[in-house]
C-alpha cells in the first residue's frame, strides 16, 4: 500500500493567515486546519514526499519560530477522511458550497456549487475564497455584473470562482499556471453543468491575445503577484468593465495594492473585509 507524507504545521494564532496564504502558493490541494494547545496547526497529506519535504523546509525558513513534522502514513480511505470534516459553506447570500456527498436538492434561494474537495486548492472554505464568491453574488444582485458578460479567472485553482460566474450567466476563460489544476477545475465544470460556458487552460497573461478584453477579471492570489501583474492585467478590462482582486489581508497589504492600481488611473477600489482579509472591487473602469 503506498504511503502519504504527512506535513504537520504549526504557527501561532496571529501568523495563521499568512501561513495559509503562503501554503496555499506551494501545493494544489487544500489541507486540514485546527487548533491546539500549541497554536494554530495546518496539516498536509501529500503523495509527492519529496515536494512535501521541500515545503516543509521553506515553510520553516519563512516562519523560523514555527513547529514543523513530517512523518511517513499508509494510505487509507483519504476521502473518506475529508468527508469526516468537510461541511457546507455559505458564501454570501448568493452561493453555497457543497461536497458530492452533501450536496442538496433544494436551493432555497441560493445558488449551490459542488466541489470536490481532495482536489484543487479552493473549495470555499479558506476566508479568502468565500470572500471573493461572496463578493460576486452581491455584485451580481445589484446588476453590477450580468449575463452576457465575459470574464477571466486568474489562478482559477478548483475552478470555484469561474463556476459561480457561470452560474450568474457570464462565460469566460480560467487560467492557472499549475498543470495540475486544470484537470480537476473541468471536471468541477461538468459535474455543475456549466463546462459549456468556462474554458480552461494552463498559463497566465502572457498567454493571452494583447488585444483580448473582458468585462470582468478576478484574481484572487497574494498580494506580491498582483502588485506585479498591475501593468499587465488593466490593458485586458473591457472600458466599463470591473476588477476583482482578494488573497490580500486588510491591515497590512490593501493599501499597497490599492495604491498601485490607483497610480494607474482606475481610482480607489470599494472594499469587502472578512476578518483579517479583504477583497477590492473596482467597477466601470475607463482608462
Amino acid at each position: 500500500m503506498s504511503t502519504l507524507l504527512k506535513v504537520a504545521l504549526t504557527v501561532t494564532e496571529e501568523q495563521a493567515d499568512e501561513a495559509e496564504g503562503f501554503i496555499s502558493t506551494k501545493i494544489s490541494q487544500g489541507w486540514e486546519e485546527s487548533t491546539t494547545e500549541a497554536g494554530h496547526r495546518m496539516t498536509l497529506y501529500l503523495e509527492d514526499h519529496s515536494l512535501g519535504r521541500q515545503v516543509a523546509q521553506e515553510f520553516q525558513t519563512q516562519f523560523p519560530e514555527a513547529t514543523v513534522a513530517c512523518s511517513e502514513e499508509e494510505s487509507q480511505n483519504w476521502v473518506d477522511t475529508w468527508k469526516e470534516f468537510f461541511t457546507p459553506v455559505v458564501c454570501g447570500d448568493t452561493f453555497k458550497i457543497f461536497p458530492p456527498w452533501l450536496s442538496e436538492k433544494e436551493q432555497n434561494g441560493v445558488t449551490h456549487i459542488v466541489i470536490e474537495p481532495k482536489m484543487a486548492f479552493g473549495t470555499g472554505h479558506h476566508p479568502t475564497t468565500s470572500l471573493c464568491l461572496g463578493t460576486i453574488g452581491t455584485l451580481a444582485k445589484k446588476k453590477m455584473i450580468h449575463p452576457g458578460q465575459t470574464f477571466l479567472d486568474l489562478g482559477t485553482g478548483s475552478g470555484i470562482l469561474s463556476i459561480g460566474l457561470a452560474k450568474a450567466g457570464l462565460t469566460g476563460l480560467g487560467l492557472d499556471y499549475d498543470p495540475l489544476a486544470i484537470p480537476c477545475a473541468i471536471e468541477n465544470l461538468e459535474n455543475n453543468d456549466v463546462a459549456d460556458a468556462v474554458e480552461m487552460a494552463v498559463g497566465t497573461l502572457d498567454c493571452l491575445d494583447e488585444k483580448r478584453q473582458f468585462d470582468l477579471i478576478v484574481a484572487n492570489i497574494l498580494s506580491g503577484p498582483l502588485i506585479d501583474m498591475a501593468p499587465n492585467i488593466l490593458p485586458h478590462i473591457a472600458p466599463g468593465g470591473t476588477l476583482i482582486l482578494s488573497g490580500i489581508l486588510a491591515e497590512k497589504q490593501s493599501d499597497a495594492v490599492s495604491e498601485v492600481y490607483d497610480r494607474r488611473g482606475i481610482g480607489l477600489p470599494t472594499r469587502f473585509v472578512d476578518g483579517e482579509w479583504v477583497c477590492l472591487v473596482w467597477k466601470n473602469i475607463t482608462r
